[in-house]
């Protein structure tokens, strides 16, 4: 049996406990290499020195980098898991960290009090080495510990202490500790032992395609609305479609459609999507009663374009949900901090990358290829030779190194903590063949 079919059966032992001690111990021990006496005071007494905006002392931050080619779905990772959980315990069992006081945004350069306890604070979660000493100065040790937890918390790594930050920053050990457990139990329950596979984390809103036990591609997704959630599915990518029409689901006419052609009767015409009765004639739109719903018992379908709803390509994969993985015309969307905009769909960025990996081993579609097809806007189908499995999972906590755990707020509200949810919306169940999805989104 494959190590990657097992992982999840690894258990938390004594080991385990003493080694997550020694991993809190170790976190908050790390020293900085400090700079000669001689070059601090050139910097120092430079006449044209940026004061705090010199980043001279974050190369002895020793801050270690959160991103690694180690898959989530790995037999590292519930050990890794594991050792976190121990050493979060072990946090918990000392009082956990301070909250950290809002109303101050805090950057660099700035002098506050608050500070102080933003130390402490990073110092206890192995993000600030104890070395970086205590201050109210926000220096730039405590930028970079500052950007380490962002980038762990999946929130942009500009080193500023607002509102995302502060929340993430305040949630308490024990409700960490728990999310831990949680989600340690939803990565025991996977099995992959597939020489390839795309996996989905749709809290993280990100893509792993996995090659030989490493990530050989990452993309950033946009997955489903709070009230109109990404199911959780396993099946396998079996074609792509160049250059797709986009059939409009019924629950999209309803929901998404008929309001907006209420509103601007001109819509269809300037998105190219056309309705159809069901002997193929053309229905014009001035023909339906947009106050009722009228519209529901006919087919809506966009034309290849740039204004296709799924762009360039769409990604198919068997699934009683009626979803999909496709490109998009609205790039915009990735840049987003909260990427929960779909109808249920995954949207993923730098599709084209993807679609290669996935269509390798498959005769006739290199890069060049479908390149040339995608510019042509010519319709095409490209059916795998060798179908590539696909998860989408649910993970708001997942560490492939003890030392750098990843946390994500619980969109979906699956982890038992108000704490970890951001909005305030109320997730919607879908029924199979309801939750559908396109790149409509207003």
């Amino acid at each position: 049996m494959d190590a990657i079919s097992r992982f999840g059966r690894a258990r938390l032992t004594r080991r385990n406990v003493v080694t997550g001690a020694a991993t809190v111990a170790g976190l908050a021990a790390i020293p900085g290499s400090a700079l000669a006496q001689s070059a601090l005071q050139d910097v120092l007494m430079a006449p044209n020195r940026g004061g705090w905006n010199d980043q001279f002392d974050t190369r002895s931050a020793n801050v270690a980098s959160v991103r690694s080619n180690q898959p989530v779905f790995s037999p590292n990772t519930a050990a890794a898991m594991q050792q976190a959980i121990a050493a979060y315990n072990q946090i918990s069992m000392a009082g956990g960290w301070p909250m950290v006081p809002e109303g101050q945004v805090l950057k660099l350069g700035v002098e506050h009090p608050s500070v102080m306890a933003l130390r402490e604070r990073l110092a206890i979660s192995g993000d600030l080495p104890r070395s970086a000493g205590q201050s109210a100065s926000f220096d730039t040790y405590v930028d970079a510990a500052v950007k380490r937890f962002q980038s762990r918390h999946g929130l942009p790594a500009d080193g500023v202490v607002s509102e995302h930050t502060f929340k993430a920053m305040n949630v308490p050990t024990s409700v960490r500790l728990s999310q831990l457990q949680v989600n340690l139990q939803r990565l025991q329950a996977e099995s992959y032992d597939a020489p390839r596979f795309v996996m989905v984390n749709i809290p993280a809103a990100s893509i792993e395609a996995v090659e030989g036990g490493r990530v050989v591609q990452r993309h950033t997704a946009v997955v489903g609305k709070i009230d109109r959630q990404t199911p959780l599915l396993k099946s396998r990518i079996t074609n792509l479609n160049m250059n797709p029409y986009w059939h409009a689901p019924t629950s999209i006419v309803r929901k998404d459609i008929i309001p907006l052609m209420r509103k601007d009767p001109t819509y269809l015409e300037r998105n190219d999507i056309f309705i159809y009765a069901s002997d193929g004639s053309v229905i014009p739109p001035s023909q339906i009663d947009w106050n009722t719903e009228e519209a529901t018992r006919y087919l809506f379908r966009q034309n290849p374009g740039k204004n296709n709803a799924m762009s360039s390509v769409k990604i198919n994969f068997p699934n009683q949900h009626s979803v999909y993985m496709h490109d998009t015309p609205q790039q915009s969307v990735f840049s987003q901090l909260m990427r929960f905009e779909s109808s249920g769909c995954v949207r993923v960025q730098n599709v084209r990358d993807l679609i290669v990996w996935l269509a390798k081993n498959t005769p006739g579609w290199d890069r060049a290829t479908m390149e040339q097809v995608i510019a042509r806007r010519e319709r095409k189908d490209v059916n795998l030779v060798d179908p590539v499995p696909l998860t989408f999972t649910y993970l708001t906590a997942w560490a492939t190194d003890p030392t750098v755990v990843q946390f994500r707020d619980d969109i979906y509200r699956r982890d038992g903590s108000e704490q970890l949810a951001m909005s305030d919306v109320r997730p919607v169940a879908y029924q199979p063949g309801e939750q559908v999805a396109t790149g409509i989104s207003y």
